[in-house]
């Protein structure tokens, strides 16, 4: 049974996504498309829109055979730990593929500047202390210098995709029998587009400014059963939904009671952040103004979402060293009869082990992520489950053209 992974957020699963997941089975001729779905908070450090659970049922629906979770050590990272993290796991369950989506370049020129990158890092390390630019993001400036290295080389690193695509080339390298790799070029909105396309894909951000939106009004609703299938237009509109905001009186009492030398305890709070932490909280009313307020050139957006998400669930410096060496476990999330054949073949070849309940019995290989889920339940304690204790992986079954429920 050959295997394709494929690693996602689905916040939310949208058309780009299920034509992803067809073309990833067409690609690799895969008779398995196991998805690598971050858990409750995503790489960009935000909170998902929706919980793991109903993302899980997401996938299934849509066309993946296995669901398993990325750990929130490694699912909150900028790309390169991001990568470490979802392709161990891949290799864990002996993957034979990876398809990843991508804005430029074919799989080939992504396998070819991986290895470039591995046998030259030291020259291009030092070309890029040269050239160092605060004012700049690390991706443009590695971009320029791999310019004057590889001048006609097409992947372009001021890409989101590009970047974890290069990334998972990269990591994949390191295995002493790689996965096969295959990249789909992006069709459609681009990343941050926010606004809906009735023809085309639209982004995963437009979608959720328009279900957070709080003036939305029902024709808004009815505009987004032509950018999602159905089952995920069913559980966006069904499920609580959560954003920063919810998490802002969190974040902002943990800002307010820690010391200096304890926010400086968390993993990634460095070069003095902590000051400007603590200078704006104060008198910040929301979320998005706090950031507003202490980015600037030396601190993007994002770095400042992840060391918030850091803060929020307390990941310390000296437990994310030892958490980011490689993942502890493999969580299955869900799975439908073929994935089940699969995991029956292949899991006492699995080189991790497999939770497919979480007790107190193997809780110390979860740890941070229980915490992660308690945490994210804070955000509508009302009505989000319990995320890991006790949760038995989905069972998918077929019906109406994957359409059904989990």
């Amino acid at each position: 049974m050959k295997s394709c992974g494929v690693v996602v957020e689905y916040n939310p699963l949208h058309n780009g996504h299920v034509y992803h997941l067809k073309k990833a089975r067409e690609l690799s001729g895969a008779d398995i498309i196991i998805a690598v779905m971050s858990g409750n908070f995503l790489q960009r450090g935000e909170p998902a829109i929706v919980d793991k659970w109903s993302r899980a049922q997401m996938a299934l629906a849509a066309g993946a055979d296995i669901v398993i979770e990325l750990p929130v050590a490694f699912s909150t990272q900028p790309a390169d730990y991001f990568a470490k993290g979802a392709v161990g796991l891949l290799h864990a369950m002996k993957c034979d593929a990876i398809c990843f989506g991508s804005e430029t370049g074919e799989s080939k020129d992504y396998q070819k500047l991986a290895q470039f990158l591995r046998q030259h890092m030291s020259e291009i390390n030092r070309r890029f202390k040269e050239n160092k630019d605060p004012g700049q993001t690390y991706a443009w400036q590695m971009d320029q210098v791999l310019k004057e290295f590889m001048p006609d080389q097409p992947v372009s690193l001021s890409m989101p995709n590009n970047i974890l695509g290069l990334a998972y080339a990269k990591e994949n390298l390191l295995y002493e029998k790689p996965m096969e790799l295959y990249t789909i070029t992006r069709l459609g909105s681009d990343y941050h587009d926010k606004e809906l396309i009735k023809e085309n894909f639209s982004s995963a951000t437009a979608i959720r400014e328009k279900l957070l939106d709080p003036m939305q009004k029902k024709d808004l609703i009815e505009e987004l059963k032509f950018s999602m299938p159905y089952r995920s237009f069913q559980l966006v509109t069904t499920h609580p939904l959560v954003s920063w905001e919810n998490y802002w009186p969190y974040l902002k009492y943990q800002i307010q009671v820690q010391s200096l030398e304890e926010l400086r305890s968390v993993y990634q709070v460095t070069e003095g952040i902590e000051y400007r932490l603590k200078a704006y909280i104060q008198e910040a009313e929301s979320f998005e103004q706090f950031i507003s307020s202490v980015k600037n050139k030396r601190v993007s957006w994002t770095r400042l979402q992840r060391i918030c998400v850091y803060i929020l669930l307390q990941l310390k410096k000296e437990e994310m060293t030892d958490e980011l060496k490689k993942p502890k476990a493999i969580h299955l999330l869900g799975f439908n009869p073929i994935g089940r054949s699969y995991l029956k073949v292949m899991k006492k070849a699995f080189s991790l082990p497999l939770i497919a309940n979480v007790t107190k019995k193997n809780n110390n290989l979860w740890t941070l992520d229980i915490k992660a889920g308690k945490i994210y339940q804070m955000g509508r304690m009302d009505l989000i489950k319990e995320q890991d204790y006790y949760r038995q992986p989905l069972k998918f079954y077929f019906e109406n053209d994957h359409e059904n429920k989990a």
